[in-house]
């Protein structure tokens, strides 16, 4: 049996969105997550950026026990996924990254509608103790600095890092420093924990992995350096969901407080959140 990780900050987070429940309350409206439905189909296929997978699992695992419902998870890489989605492969829910992927998804008739589901974020990653002196995106810049990335990993990883590097006008001079030019970011990690590096570019929800939580420093990257079209991440209903209550059902229990509180525990910045709700408005994650 899986065990269900702990969510550190899952309690604050709870409190910071309780307005949402209270409002559904005073509406007459009961939280989903409150309510035991019954349903036709009690098996649902759900899809998702293998990114997601981390936060995902737990809640599923949440959802079925509240439910009786057996989630049939795939995670993959999403631009796989969509391709096949957009041609004629077929699932009841997909949650994937890159606003414009969901709004295909909506133009092609294939997805009902979506919803924002929660956005990442980078920070800079240093073997603990932080040897080689590294305090903001500015210091990848200075000859010496061992820089680590992985600019062929799949997409949106190793391009995202090139994004944040050319917005924070250092490019050129941050290239020359890289020691290693790999093709998957979780091996970067590996590369930092054995000291053969001073500092990468990775998501924040790498770092909150279980063979990577609490290995290495991290250090926020101003916002302003983020490329925007990686950042978002959506779920929606597909046209072919057998029982379009179970999948409504899912979705809101996944935008709901309790189960953004997964996506939050696992580094992700939850669309219910105050942060997550100026993104929104940003980035203008909306319906077509």
């Amino acid at each position: 049996m899986e065990e269900k990780p702990k969510c550190l900050k899952r309690r604050t987070f709870l409190k910071t969105v309780a307005g949402c429940a209270l409002g559904a309350a005073a509406s007459g409206i009961a939280p989903v997550w409150a309510v035991t439905s019954v349903f036709k189909d009690k098996h649902l296929q759900v899809w998702s950026c293998g990114g997601l997978a981390e936060a995902m699992m737990p809640a599923h695992r949440l959802y079925e026990e509240r439910t009786g419902v057996t989630i049939n998870y795939t995670g993959a890489f999403a631009a796989a996924l969509g391709k096949s989605l957009l041609g004629s492969a077929q699932t009841e829910v997909f949650a994937g990254r890159v606003l414009d992927l969901a709004k295909k998804l909506r133009q092609a008739g294939k997805m009902v509608y979506f919803k924002p589901l929660c956005f990442t974020s980078y920070v800079l990653v240093t073997p603990k103790g932080n040897p080689g002196g590294i305090n903001k995106i500015e210091d990848l810049a200075p000859p010496g600095v061992r820089l680590v990335l992985a600019p062929d990993a799949s997409p949106p990883g190793g391009a995202a890092a090139l994004a944040v590097l050319k917005k924070a006008g250092i490019f050129d001079s941050a290239m020359k420093n890289t020691v290693e030019r790999g093709t998957c970011v979780q091996r970067v990690m590996d590369t930092l924990l054995a000291g053969k590096g001073d500092v990468s570019i990775v998501e924040l929800r790498i770092t909150r992995m279980a063979e990577f939580a609490g290995k290495l420093e991290v250090i926020p990257i101003p916002a302003a350096f983020f490329p925007p079209p990686p950042l978002t991440f959506t779920v929606g209903v597909m046209k072919y969901a057998k029982d379009r209550a179970l999948a409504d059902d899912y979705v809101s229990f996944l935008t709901s407080p309790e189960g953004q509180a997964f996506f939050e525990a696992q580094g992700f910045i939850p669309a219910l959140s105050a942060r997550g709700q100026e993104l929104i408005e940003k980035l203008g994650v909306k319906d077509v």
